[in-house]
């Protein structure tokens, strides 16, 4: 049983986690320099970045639905080890001198993402059992 401690922690994980999420979504979606000039570094300009902002968006959404907050996670986790291992090797930790900001997000919602992995363990294990 969740305590309201415990319970005030885990919506600001989600909020941190997802607001971080939205807020990359009008760069990605706008095809701003920055973002633009990544997924060209990448190989993967225009639709890895859309393809990332349509997977970001719904793990935003997932992440501030309590009961599917695990998969939200889950989702938001994958695509975060993406960006750090996109960021140290190809990209670098700094781009286009953000100061490794972006880097720096990726790594809260990374952490965010496996605390509430973790916390919400339960809850995956019990949508596996349901789709078998």
């Amino acid at each position: 049983m969740q305590t309201k401690k415990s319970s005030w922690f885990l919506w600001v994980l989600r909020i941190i986690a997802a607001v971080i999420l939205l807020q990359t979504l009008f760069f990605k979606f706008s095809g701003a320099e920055e973002s633009v000039y990544i997924f060209s570094k990448l190989g993967v300009e225009p639709w890895g970045r859309i393809l990332s902002g349509v997977i970001e968006l719904i793990a935003a959404i997932l992440l501030l639905i309590p009961a599917t907050t695990g998969i939200g996670a889950l989702i938001a986790s994958g695509v975060m080890a993406g960006a750090i291992l996109s960021h140290l090797g190809k990209l670098g930790i700094v781009v286009m001198d953000d100061h490794g900001q972006l880097f720096i997000y990726a790594l809260i919602v990374f952490i965010a993402s496996i605390i509430l992995l973790v916390i919400h363990k339960a809850q995956l294990l019990a949508y596996l059992k349901k789709a078998k």
